[in-house]
């Protein structure tokens, strides 16, 4: 029953950062004129539904994905309020208001968590027992402000690099020491772990009301740069198809955060409901900055690949034929769909094991 009632939180969650999405999609055809056919939540038979206006709303019974369906979206509809007859503009800002509104969301889920519980600071609290970099001459207090030349603003981005630079080679760092910039090298510490650099940080801390919303930035930025980092080593090799997930390895993973978030409360039920909605907001940012980082990439079937399309069409003055970009389309989403399969039987053996 547990795991159950964990699926379907997992599965609302996930529905919600959906709907967003095409939430942004529905808003500018609204906006631009176009007529939206049917708006929907969910996949399969519909449970509930109503029509008001030209748009039918719909619930449907498998709570994953949606979709905006439009007048012309997909053929060439010779009508006043088709998505076909619109300026390129007015179809581009359409496109890639969903992958937005997901940034939008992220930042707003960032200002709750940041608001309640602070950003993880980059100062060092501690050293392990053969800790290089406090060898080298950083000292507790000190703050992380570069890591290998690349500005850092909370300690889970140190982390990611720290994870990503697994080659042994030496690290630099710049940190603030009260008011005044200081920069070492050091070779990391190999380990069972990897190679680290023997530094414990990451203590919560709060702000005022303008620091709320500075780290609230920082907390979006971090995930649409971990997003890129991971493409980067994904494209590059140096993290293999394994290392992805899909529907089905999302949801484990969000079960498992609850299953941890109750175990933490040590049965205080109040603190267990606080620690599942603080950590669901936590997955939604991700989850969210993720998607609207995905839908941007210019890969046909994607926001980001329609988006090139269109830019072609503005920049040449000529607009591609419908039968073609459905082709291109279907051909990236048919792709996408293998993709997707591959990673989804990745992740039932992964339950499995």
């Amino acid at each position: 029953m547990n795991t159950l009632i964990n699926v379907l939180i997992a599965l609302v969650v996930f529905s919600a950062i959906i709907f967003f999405h095409e939430l942004g999609h529905f808003l500018f055809a609204k906006l631009n004129g176009i007529y939206v056919q049917e708006f929907a939540i969910g996949m399969g038979p519909s449970l509930f539904s109503f029509t008001k206006a030209e748009t039918k709303y719909s619930l449907k019974a498998i709570p994953m994905g949606g979709y905006c369906m439009m007048l012309g979206e997909d053929d060439d509809v010779e009508e006043e309020n088709s998505f076909s007859t619109k300026s390129v503009w007015a179809r581009i800002s359409v496109v890639v208001a969903g992958p937005i509104f997901n940034f939008i969301l992220a930042f707003v889920l960032a200002l709750i968590l940041m608001a309640v519980i602070g950003y993880d600071s980059t100062k060092i609290t501690d050293f392990s027992e053969s800790s290089p970099a406090k060898e080298a001459g950083v000292m507790v207090g000190d703050v992380i402000t570069e890591y290998n030349g690349n500005k850092v603003y909370n300690f889970r981005e140190i982390l990611v690099y720290t994870q990503f630079n697994q080659t042994g080679e030496p690290i630099t760092l710049k940190v603030n020491r009260e008011g005044t910039e200081e920069e070492f090298t050091f070779t990391p510490e190999k380990t069972d772990s990897g190679y680290l650099m023997g530094i414990y940080a990451g203590a919560r801390e709060k702000g005022n009301v303008l620091d709320t919303i500075r780290y609230s930035y920082y907390e979006l930025r971090y995930n649409i740069k971990t997003t890129f980092l991971s493409l980067e080593y994904l494209v590059t090799g140096k993290l293999g198809i394994k290392n992805l997930s899909g529907p089905v390895g999302i949801v484990s993973m969000m079960s498992d955060t609850i299953e941890e978030s109750k175990k933490s409360a040590e049965g205080d039920i109040s603190i267990a409901i606080i620690n599942i909605l603080l950590n669901m907001v936590n997955i939604c940012i991700m989850l969210s900055a993720n998607l609207g980082v995905m839908n941007l990439l210019p890969l046909p079937a994607l926001d980001g690949g329609r988006t090139l399309l269109l830019l072609v069409e503005a920049i040449f003055k000529k607009k591609l034929p419908a039968e073609k970009e459905a082709w291109i389309n279907n051909a990236g989403f048919l792709l996408l769909i293998g993709l997707m399969v591959v990673v989804m039987f990745q992740d039932i053996l992964n339950l499995f094991k």
